[in-house]
């Protein structure tokens, strides 16, 4: 037995280098491990958990979190493959933040069948909320206010916290629609995704018990991407290692890019502060990238201020030099990626080897364009998640309702769907009425007699409320069993069967939606509806990247961390772009801004496997006129002996016209300044940041609700003055 056990254990260090087995074997005591780009960072937190379960810990007592589903099934699978047995705990924190909140469901404040609102029910939502708090809709954007209640809720503020530190009129407006929106997730018995982190960390801190009894559980904690937690996750993380500090945090501050979303670089960077007796360990070692890539990718994090200094290396060859391309405009630019790509599938390149980034979606159009008339296969690592699309919807709203007669959102998605002849009057009508009586909207549906002015629709909410009844009585069946009923009797497969001559994949995805839930029982037997509900409500969007399709991979810089591709075409090096422009913030905050707009570049050239192109353009279209760009600050710190420096010398597609003298300035010019509110058609709400006239030109920057900042020359822009006293 001793002899396996040993056999097991050098087979775990096996091909390691000396600082992996350094972190492996590491067993007591609190241990950061800096993992550089390409340095096997998830080979050692698998061979780690593994080897904590071989010595020191049984399986059940290993608790290892990271960030997406995709990646904690991967580590499961890897972890199972090394002869550990299932029992170990391998999740996302808002995993562990269901299970721990159904079961301690009461301390936490929340009914046992709680729904998990997805961001789609969120935001509608927001949109009720706003109501209720008396605004409009026209200057209070649901996204933009849902994004500021997210970032309140990742930093551990709650309502009655941000109206306490509220300074000006919109951060008060916003708090009566933060406490509403609070309001309306009690009364639906709903949280959000925000609330799994929030409302876990809340519990672990009131109930001390509960902390000490999940501490001796999981004695060792192991957390992959350390860098992108929240203050949320930070203190779940503390409060579970409290005592023995067995704590594991493993990520690279180089690769924080999230910051935007609530992450906090300060949590990796003040690790060592947090446990002074930690043991660090540098995986400075690169296995993916070739020595130039390394040198080019080096050369652009070092000019940040706020990391852990890391040397990448490789002993792969060094390969080409990384290539910085300068084109004329987006059109040039698009068209040179496509030849290049036609020029790897002719020499036998996979196209699935292939991919090209951006900083925001909106790039894609040209390369999207050049790709089809190439004839090149492509997909966009964006676009509708699986389980947001319209169909999938309309089922999970049934099931929702099953599990949850309180979730309001998800019935008033049923109700109609298909069209059973209740229009948005009756809806309005069965609303008021539960309103004014304080019952969820499900009770008044049974009793739709009562209601006043429904009329002729009565008997048809009836025949719903029946339906609803009949669906109910089969909810304790397998998940598979109440899919396909709810598809057969709410007469949604009927109507996916007749639309299916015209578009068969929304029936095509039903179905797939079936064997999801087949699946899920197969590996679950003992699973109910509301499990795979919860599990379903957990699934993001990284997912879905079809990896291994014959297809060219088009993805923002943010959507690539974690992938590795042969070639890789990075577009838009122009300073506004990469770095993205966000003007009027102060100069901490644009220090701050500008280092993870770095970060993010240093992601995405550390993707490339084996060649690497960089490409600028001289001029660029912004909001329909053609500006000169200049190259990103990025590029400029390459040296030249570095790099291979290409002009595209093309004829230049014909040159629209740049911003000529014209324009007009507002009428009431005189009254704008720093602090003015702004409307804006598309954007909404926006308060001035910067302002500066010009001899020619007058140029503006406006922070929207949502948190984006916006340049503009004024007289190009279509942005109107609102008096304060105008706004709701």
């Amino acid at each position: 037995m001793l002899g396996r056990l040993k056999r097991d254990i050098e087979a775990l260090l096996t091909g390691l280098n000396d600082p992996q087995r350094s972190a492996v074997t590491h067993t007591d005591g609190p241990l950061l491990v800096l993992a550089g780009a390409g340095s096997g960072k998830t080979r050692v937190i698998t061979r780690r958990a593994a080897y904590l379960a071989h010595t020191v810990a049984k399986p059940s007592e290993v608790l290892a979190i990271t960030f997406t589903n995709k990646a904690a099934n991967e580590m499961r699978e890897r972890i199972m493959a090394l002869g550990i047995p299932r029992e170990m705990t391998i999740c996302t924190f808002h995993a562990l933040g269901v299970r721990l909140l159904r079961i301690h469901h009461e301390q936490a404040g929340l009914p046992a069948n709680f729904t998990i609102y997805d961001i789609d029910d969120q935001r509608k939502l927001v949109k009720e909320a706003i109501e209720q708090a008396a605004l409009s809709t026209a200057n209070w954007s649901p996204a933009a206010v849902h994004a500021k209640i997210s970032r309140a809720k990742n930093a551990m503020q709650t309502a009655r916290q941000f109206e306490e530190n509220a300074s000006d009129w919109p951060e008060r407006a916003l708090a009566m629609i933060y406490q509403a929106y609070e309001r309306l997730l009690t009364e639906h018995g709903a949280v959000d995704f925000d609330d799994l982190l929030l409302k876990t960390a809340r519990l672990l801190q009131n109930e001390e018990p509960l902390r000490r009894r999940l501490e001796a559980r999981y004695r060792y904690l192991l957390i992959d991407e350390y860098q992108d937690t929240n203050e949320a996750q930070y203190i779940i993380s503390h409060l579970l290692t409290l005592e023995q500090a067995n704590i594991c945090a493993t990520g690279d501050p180089d690769q924080s890019i999230y910051g935007w979303r609530g992450a906090d670089i300060g949590n990796i960077l003040h690790f060592e502060e947090d446990y002074p007796n930690a043991k660090v360990v540098r995986l400075e070692q690169n296995y993916r990238s070739t020595q130039w890539i390394l040198t080019a990718a080096d050369r652009v994090i070092a000019a940040n201020v706020n990391r852990k200094k890391k040397t990448l290396w490789t002993e792969n060859e060094p390969g080409l030099k990384a290539r910085v391309v300068e084109c004329e405009d987006a059109k040039e630019e698009a068209a040179w990626i496509a030849k290049q790509i036609n020029r790897h599938i002719q020499a036998g390149t996979s196209l699935s080897d292939i991919a090209v980034f951006y900083r925001i979606n909106a790039m894609s159009r040209p390369v999207e364009e050049a790709l089809l008339r190439a004839g090149i296969a492509y997909q966009v690592a964006r676009g509708t998640e699986f389980y947001s699309r319209k169909e999938i919807k309309d089922v999970l709203a049934y099931l929702r309702v099953l599990v949850n007669p309180a979730a309001d959102i998800a019935l008033l998605r049923a109700i109609n769907r298909p069209a059973r002849g209740i229009g948005a009057t009756t809806v309005s009508r069965l609303k008021h009425h539960a309103a004014t009586l304080g019952m969820p909207l499900m009770e008044v549906v049974k009793q739709t007699g009562s209601v006043p002015g429904i009329g002729r629709a009565c008997g048809r909410v009836e025949n719903f409320a029946e339906l609803m009844a009949d669906l109910q009585s089969m909810a304790d069946q397998p998940p598979r069993v109440v899919v396909e009923e709810t598809l057969l009797r709410s007469g949604l497969l009927a109507e996916l069967n007749r639309e299916a001559e015209i578009n068969s994949s929304p029936l095509d995805n039903v179905n797939e939606l079936i064997n999801a839930a087949a699946c899920f029982q197969q590996e679950y037997p003992e699973t109910t509806l509301m499990d795979w509900l919860e599990h379903t409500s957990l699934l993001g969007d990284v997912d879905s990247v079809e990896s291994g399709q014959a297809m060219v991979t088009l993805m923002t810089l943010h959507a690539c961390k974690g992938l590795e591709f042969s070639v890789v075409f990075m577009m838009g090096l122009e300073d506004g772009l990469l770095p993205l422009s966000r003007g009027g913030e102060s100069s901490a905050q644009a220090i701050e801004d500008e280092e993870e707009e770095c970060r993010l570049c240093f992601v995405g050239m550390t993707r490339a496997m084996r060649e690497l192109n960089m490409i600028n353009c001289r001029r660029r279209m912004f909001r329909g006129v053609e500006m000169p760009a200049m190259h990103s600050r990025f590029i400029r710190v390459l040296p030249a002996d570095e790099v291979e420096r290409v002009t595209i010398a093309g004829k230049p597609s014909p040159r629209r016209k740049t911003a000529q003298p014209g324009g007009q300035l507002p009428e009431d010019i005189d009254l704008w300044e720093i602090g003015s509110l702004v409307r804006h058609p598309a954007r909404g709400l926006g308060k001035v940041t910067f302002f500066r006239r010009g001899a020619q030109r007058t140029h503006v920057s406006v922070a929207f609700q949502d948190g984006s900042d916006e340049s503009w020359v004024l007289e190009f822009a279509d942005l109107t003055r609102v008096d304060y006293d105008e706004v709701e």
